[in-house]
C-alpha cells in the first residue's frame, strides 16, 4: 500500500470520528498567511470543523489580510481573531486552547502563520490519533540529516540536540525533538494539565510537554520537512535554553518535594502518577523499617489523621503502657504540638522511647529561597501546606525537652530522592551525597530530622517518691 494513501486514509478516519480544528498562531505574518491557509490540503479543509487564526496584535496587516481571503464555502469556517494587546507566543496558545475546549473540539492542531511548518503535513499529524495518541508533534529530526538539509543553522541544530537530550534525560522521555512548534493535542489532554499557568513566552511548548509526560499522556511524533525562509525569529536562544532547563529541574525538584509550582501540580487534576513507597535506606521510613525493634516491645504509631491528638489506640488503652511511640512528620501538623507531645508522654512507660521527626525549615534550599525573597508552601516536604508549625533542629529539640523528654540521638536525612523521583546513576549519587551531608551537618543539610528521645521520669512519680522518703524519716 502506498504510504501516503495509508496516512491519508488514517487522517480521514480521524477527521470523520472527531471534531478537529486548526489553530493558527500569527504575529507579523502578513506576507505568509494567505499561502499558509491555501496550502492546507483541500480535503482536510473540507473535513475540519473550523480553522481559526489568532493574530497577536501584529504591527502589520496580518488579521486584515486573513479576513479578506476568498475562502471557499465548502471549506470549514475560517475565523479571524485579534488579541487586544500582545500576549506572547505562549499567551496566544493559552487563548487558542481555551477556545478549543469551550467549542468542544476533540483535537486541535497548532499551525504557525509564518509558514515555517508545512501545512501539507497536516494529514501526518492527524493519522497518528488512530494509534491512541494524546498529542502528536511534527519532528524535524526523525529523518537523519533532514534538519540541516532544510536549512537549519548549525548552531540551532547543535543547540536543539543538546537541549532535547538533556530534557529527555531529566524527564525520562524519548522525544526526537522538544522544540518543534508543529503540534496537535486532544482537548481531553488539555483539560488534564494546567497549561494556563504556563509561560507566555516560547518556553510554553517545553512546559506543556513536561505536563503531558507528568500526566501520563502519550505523545507520538511524525517526520516533517524543515524550512527556514524569511520568517522573523523572535526567540532569545540562550534565555530560552536556560528557561527550558530550569523548568525540567523545577519539575524534578517538585517531585522530591523541594519546590512547588502550580504548573506542575498535576495531583489536583488526578493525573500525577502515584509513587510507590520504596523506603530507601537513606530516608527516615527506611531507617525505621530497619530498626529491628524487639517483638516483645509494645509500640504505638502516632496517627495525626484520626484525631487532633492522633492516637491509634483501643478504647481500653491505659496510661504508661507503651514501650515505644513512633511519630513521623506529624507534630508539625498539630495545632498544639506541645499538647500532643504531653499526651504521647502519658502513654509511654518511664524511660520509653519516642521516635519523632520534623521537617527542617532551615534546610539550605529554603534558606536560599528566603535569601532571594521567595517563600514557597508546597504539597509536602519542608513547607507542607498542612503544617501548623515550622521547626528547626534547635526549636524541635526545645519542644521535646519542655515536653518531658531527653534527646538521646539526632539523625538528619535528605529528601526522598530515590523514592519520589526514581533511580539512575546521577540520582543515586545525589541521594548518597544528600544523605552524607544531612548526617554531617543536620541543621543545614537535613531535609527532615529524626529525634530519638527518652521519656523522663514523671514529675508526679518523683513527687510521690520524694514525699514517701520524708514520711519514712518522721
Amino acid at each position: 500500500m502506498n504510504t501516503h494513501s495509508h496516512i491519508d486514509r488514517a487522517a480521514r478516519e480521524v477527521l470523520e470520528a472527531n471534531r478537529v480544528a486548526v489553530f493558527i498562531v500569527a504575529y507579523n505574518a502578513s506576507k505568509h498567511i494567505a499561502s499558509v491557509l491555501n496550502r492546507i490540503p483541500s480535503w482536510v479543509s473540507e473535513e475540519l470543523v473550523e480553522i481559526y487564526l489568532i493574530d497577536d496584535s501584529s504591527k502589520d496587516d496580518t488579521a486584515l489580510i486573513a479576513s479578506q481571503i476568498n475562502w471557499p464555502t465548502n471549506f470549514a469556517p475560517l475565523r479571524v481573531f485579534k488579541t487586544p494587546f500582545n500576549q506572547g507566543y505562549g499567551g496566544n496558545q493559552k487563548i487558542g486552547y481555551n477556545y478549543a475546549i469551550k467549542q468542544n473540539f476533540d483535537i486541535v492542531v497548532l499551525l504557525h502563520g509564518d509558514g515555517q511548518y508545512a501545512p501539507e503535513a497536516l494529514p501526518h499529524l492527524l493519522s497518528e490519533y488512530v494509534n491512541g495518541a494524546d498529542a502528536v508533534f511534527g519532528s524535524r529530526f526523525i529523518n537523519a540529516g533532514g534538519a540541516l538539509k532544510g536549512g537549519m543553522p548549525l548552531y540551532k541544530f547543535i543547540g536543539n540536540r543538546v537541549l532535547s537530550g538533556l530534557q529527555n534525560y531529566f524527564m525520562k522521555g524519548s522525544l526526537s525533538e522538544w522544540h518543534s512548534g508543529y503540534r496537535s493535542y486532544r482537548t481531553s489532554l488539555l483539560k488534564r494539565v494546567p497549561f494556563s499557568c504556563n509561560s507566555n513566552d516560547f518556553d510554553f511548548d517545553a512546559e506543556i510537554i513536561i505536563q503531558t509526560l507528568g500526566a501520563g499522556g502519550v505523545i507520538k511524533e511524525v517526520p516533517i520537512p524543515t524550512f527556514y525562509g524569511d520568517e522573523i525569529c523572535h526567540v532569545n536562544g540562550m534565555r530560552y535554553a536556560v528557561q527550558c532547563m530550569k523548568n525540567v529541574l523545577q519539575y524534578r525538584a517538585m517531585q522530591a518535594e523541594l519546590f512547588f509550582d502550580p504548573r506542575f501540580d498535576l495531583s489536583k487534576y488526578g493525573q500525577e502518577s502515584k509513587q510507590s513507597k520504596k523506603c530507601a535506606v537513606t530516608t527516615i521510613n527506611g531507617f525505621i523499617e530497619n530498626l529491628n525493634l524487639p517483638t516483645a516491645l509494645k509500640i504505638l504509631e502516632f496517627d495525626a489523621m484520626n484525631h487532633e491528638l492522633g492516637f491509634n489506640q483501643s478504647p481500653n488503652s491505659v496510661a504508661n503502657e507503651y514501650d515505644v511511640v513512633v511519630a513521623l512528620d506529624t507534630l508539625q501538623n498539630q495545632s498544639s504540638p506541645e499538647l500532643a507531645l504531653l499526651n504521647i508522654g502519658k502513654h509511654l512507660k518511664a524511660n520509653g522511647l519516642l521516635y519523632v521527626s520534623c521537617a527542617n525549615v532551615a534546610y539550605f534550599p529554603v534558606r536560599l529561597m528566603l535569601f532571594f525573597g521567595f517563600f514557597n508552601y508546597g504539597r509536602k516536604g519542608v513547607l507542607d501546606r498542612a503544617h501548623h508549625r515550622l521547626f528547626t533542629k534547635g526549636s524541635f529539640r526545645r519542644l521535646l525537652l519542655q515536653g518531658g523528654f531527653e534527646v538521646e540521638m539526632v539523625h538528619g536525612f535528605g529528601p526522598p530522592i530515590i523514592d519520589r523521583v526514581g533511580q539512575s546513576l546521577v540520582l543515586r549519587l545525589l541521594d548518597k551525597a544528600s544523605y552524607f551531608l544531612a548526617r554531617s551537618w543536620v541543621s543545614l543539610f537535613a531535609f527532615e530530622i529524626l529525634f530519638i528521645a527518652k521519656k523522663r521520669v514523671d514529675i508526679e512519680w518523683l513527687l510521690q517518691k520524694t514525699t514517701a522518703y520524708t514520711n519514712k524519716s518522721e
